[in-house]
C-alpha cells in the first residue's frame, strides 16, 4: 500500500508539475502576474510566499494550477494575462501541454538509453534451437545472411522470417575472423521462422533519442485510435478515474521503476492532448476562445468567459466523481 502511494505520488507529481511549471515560466517570460502556483488540490500542507507568487503544495495529488492575474475575470493591471497580446496568451496556455510532451520525451529517452539499443551481435542462445546446434556463439557479429549484408537486427529478423524454412548461411565475424555457417530456421507459427538467437543491446545515446522518438509517436496516436474506436462504440476495456490510476500505477510500481517511467511518459502525453481537447475549463477550451478573440478582432468578454470555464470545470468535477464511484464499485 506505501508503494502503491508513493508510486502515485511520484507519478503524477512529476507529471502535474511539469505541466504547471509551462504556464508558469511561460507566463513569467511573458511578463504575467503569477498570484500562486500550486501542486495538488484542497487545503494547502505547505505554503512559501515568494517576491510576488504563493507557492504552495495541497493536500489531494490530483492536479494543481498556476493563478495568474486577469486569467479568469477583468482586470486593468498591464500584466494581467488579460492584458497581453493574443500570441502571447496562446504561448502560456499551450506551454502546460507541450511540457507534458517534453517530460515523456525526456523520460522515454532515459528509459531506452538503460534498456540499450538492439544490435547485430548474438547477445544469447536458446537451448535446443537450429543456431546453438549450428555452431553460432554469443558475441558473434551477423555481418550477412546469404550473402546480403546486415547492418541491423531488424535486418536478420527480416533475412530469417523471409526464409521460407530454407538453409541459411550466417557469415559472422568472431574474433576479428570472417566465419560462414549453415542453419536450418525452424517455424515456430505460421510465417514466422526462428533459429534461437537474442540480440546483445548496446547503450548508445543517439539511438536511445531515435527509439524514444519512435515509442512517442506511438504512445501519441494511441489516443487518437482510443477517440475513433469511442466514436465507432468499439472502445475494449474499461475508462478509469482516479482510484483506477491509482491501482494500475501501483501495480506497475512493483514490475520496476523502469516500467513506472515508462507509464508515467504515457500518462503525460495522455494528459497533454486530452488538456488541448477544446472543452471549457481545459486549456484548449481556453485556446478556443483567444482564437475567436483573433478571428473578430476584439476581446471577448472575461466575465462571459469566466462563466463558462465555471460551468465546464462544474461538468469536469461531476465526470470525475462518477468515474470515483465506478471505479470503487468495479475494485
Amino acid at each position: 500500500m506505501l508503494l502503491t502511494f508513493i508510486s502515485f505520488v511520484f507519478v503524477f507529481g512529476l507529471i502535474v508539475f511539469a505541466h504547471e511549471l509551462g504556464h508558469f515560466a511561460t507566463a513569467k517570460m511573458n511578463g504575467i502576474m503569477v498570484h500562486e502556483f500550486a501542486l495538488g488540490m484542497g487545503p494547502a500542507i505547505f505554503k512559501k510566499q515568494g517576491r510576488e507568487t504563493l507557492y504552495s503544495l495541497r493536500i489531494f495529488p490530483i492536479g494543481g494550477y498556476v493563478k495568474m492575474e486577469g486569467e479568469d475575470e477583468a482586470s486593468d493591471d498591464p500584466r494581467s494575462f488579460s492584458s497581453k497580446k493574443p500570441l502571447q496568451r496562446l504561448l502560456v496556455l499551450a506551454a502546460g501541454a507541450l511540457m507534458n510532451f517534453v517530460l515523456a520525451y525526456l523520460l522515454l529517452v532515459i528509459i531506452m538509453f538503460s534498456i540499450g539499443a538492439p544490435t547485430n551481435v548474438v547477445g544469447a542462445l536458446v537451448e535446443d534451437m537450429p543456431a546453438a546446434a549450428a555452431g553460432i556463439l554469443p558475441d558473434d557479429e551477423i555481418v550477412a545472411i546469404n550473402e546480403t549484408k546486415i547492418k541491423t537486427w531488424d535486418d536478420v529478423i527480416s533475412s530469417i522470417n523471409g526464409s521460407g524454412g530454407d538453409v541459411l548461411a550466417l557469415e559472422v565475424m568472431r574474433d576479428g575472423e570472417s566465419v560462414i555457417i549453415d542453419v536450418l530456421p525452424v517455424e515456430k507459427e505460421a510465417g514466422v521462422y526462428q533459429i534461437g538467437i537474442q540480440t546483445k543491446f548496446v547503450k548508445q545515446l543517439d539511438q536511445a533519442f531515435i527509439m524514444a522518438g519512435d515509442q512517442f509517436v506511438s504512445f501519441f496516436t494511441d489516443i487518437f485510435k482510443f477517440f475513433s474506436q469511442m466514436g465507432k462504440g468499439e472502445v475494449e476495456g474499461e475508462i478509469v478515474g482516479p482510484v483506477g490510476l491509482v491501482n494500475i500505477v501501483g501495480q506497475v510500481s512493483k514490475t520496476g521503476f523502469m516500467n513506472l517511467l515508462m507509464l508515467a511518459a504515457y500518462i503525460s502525453i495522455n494528459l497533454g492532448i486530452v488538456n488541448l481537447l477544446p472543452f471549457p475549463a481545459l486549456d484548449g477550451g481556453r485556446i478556443i476562445f483567444v482564437l475567436i478573440e483573433i478571428v473578430m478582432g476584439k476581446p471577448i468578454n472575461r466575465e462571459k468567459e469566466g462563466y463558462v470555464h465555471f460551468i465546464g470545470f462544474a461538468i469536469l468535477m461531476a465526470l470525475m466523481v462518477f468515474l470515483v464511484i465506478k471505479d470503487i464499485t468495479r475494485l
